[in-house]
């Protein structure tokens, strides 16, 4: 795969703030880039970097090979950016800010108007085309600065919220085109929508306090998830103590606890096993306990491995030191 963006040591001070923190990482051709974070630890202002918004107090940021400092102009052209709010001309119609900015990329005649086609249908704005933006919804103003950031069709795609006000019709629909836009480009999505990255990401990287503290897949994030490969037996109370007892001697059980649920019915009790190792992808205990519950002919009314979830290891990662839920 083509390398399309690479940060070394990447570094931004604000006076006695340092809002990016040494970031080092690089995307290529075909990825699809989850940028993750809680408020305030740096996500913008690197992007804001990378598209050469603002200047890094120290290290680098390329695109294509090309140092964004030094080459400004030929780096946005290889850019496409949609930045929080998306701000737009609210007195302009759709139709003609895009027709403007297809004008700035360099686009005339029956170029200028193939695009602003294009774009319009690939986003689904072709109904509001004529209508003053700032008539529109929060979603269709959303769905206008995606299309001037598609209109170009650039090689790298830089997206901050892209489906911030989108309904889930919207939100499906922009997840299938980023999709389908990740096979020739590479795409950088900062979201606090942590089933977005599961939905649309190939890779997801967390930051905080402008340090990146994880990078890998979704998969591999979700393998630090406390109860990641754990099972849950759910059994008649009368039953509990017995299974208590005897998933605890299931090899490879690290600990058993109550998993209380919502809605659980009167007389049941659910029980959560976790496995000892929780490296790659865990210790698998499934099973394991699946061939306990039949050689002791325990009777179950729910057996499931958990996945674990995003947002656990989102906190578990980022939590201040000290922090609790409590």
């Amino acid at each position: 795969m083509t390398e399309k963006i690479s940060l070394k040591n990447l570094s931004k001070r604000f006076d006695a703030i340092l809002a990016v923190d040494d970031i080092t990482l690089s995307l290529n051709n075909g990825e699809v880039l989850g940028f993750l974070g809680p408020n305030g630890a740096g996500k913008s202002t690197t992007m804001r970097m990378l598209t050469g918004f603002i200047e890094p107090t120290s290290g680098t940021a390329e695109v294509c090979g090309l140092d964004v400092t030094r080459h400004p102009v030929e780096t946005k052209r290889r850019i496409g950016y949609l930045p929080e709010g998306a701000p737009t001309y609210g007195d302009m119609t759709p139709d003609s800010y895009l027709s403007f900015i297809a004008e700035i990329r360099g686009f005339d005649g029956a170029e200028k108007r193939l695009r602003v086609d294009a774009v319009a249908d690939k986003v689904d704005i072709r109904g509001v085309l004529r209508q003053p933006i700032d008539t529109l919804s929060k979603g269709f103003k959303r769905r206008v600065g995606l299309a001037q950031a598609m209109i170009h069709d650039p090689e790298i795609l830089i997206m901050d919220e892209p489906t911030d006000g989108l309904d889930p019709n919207q939100k499906h629909q922009v997840r299938a085109l980023i999709h389908e836009m990740a096979q020739d480009k590479a795409i950088i999505i900062s979201t606090h929508i942590l089933e977005e990255v599961e939905a649309v990401c190939s890779r997801a990287v967390i930051i905080a306090h402008g340090r990146l503290l994880a990078d890998g897949t979704p998969a591999d994030l979700l393998a630090q998830a406390p109860n990641h490969n754990a099972v849950v037996v759910t059994v008649d109370a009368n039953a509990a103590g017995a299974l208590r007892q005897n998933l605890e001697k299931v090899p490879g059980v690290a600990s058993v606890e109550d998993a209380p649920a919502p809605g659980l019915a009167e007389g049941k009790l659910r029980l959560r096993a976790k496995p000892e190792v929780h490296t790659g992808t865990g210790t698998d205990i499934g099973d394991a306990i699946g061939a306990m519950l039949r050689d002791k002919s325990i009777p179950v009314h729910e057996l499931f491995v958990e996945r674990g979830a995003l947002d656990d290891v989102f906190r578990q990662i980022t939590a201040p030191e000290g922090a609790s839920d409590a």
